[in-house]
């Protein structure tokens, strides 16, 4: 699994030796800003060969305390959800 601070030292590598690693977060920063922005506004991030970001939604339903079985409400929600493109999964 990496984390925000390998994706950053891979991203310096990539931009080459003249690359800052504040140069290199600014960049993944501005770039992870984007994305969430756009997928607000829209709904739907579009990365060809990378994959899809979208909004998910996810009706009000009734669930369960795991402690007591008691029944409860759980509200409607939304969330992100990501799909990989055919190019991405076939690098896997």
């Amino acid at each position: 699994m990496a984390n925000k601070a390998e994706l950053l030292e891979l991203v310096q590598k990539n931009l080459g030796a003249d690359a800052s690693k504040r140069a290199a977060g600014d960049a993944l920063e501005a770039v992870l800003d984007a994305i969430s922005k756009a997928v607000k506004k829209d709904g739907v991030v579009q990365l060809i060969g990378f994959g899809t970001f979208k909004v998910a939604k996810r009706a009000a339903r009734t669930g369960r305390n795991p402690k007591t079985g008691e029944a409860l409400k759980i509200k409607a929600s939304k969330s992100v959800r990501f799909v990989a493109s055919t190019a991405l999964k076939k690098t896997l």
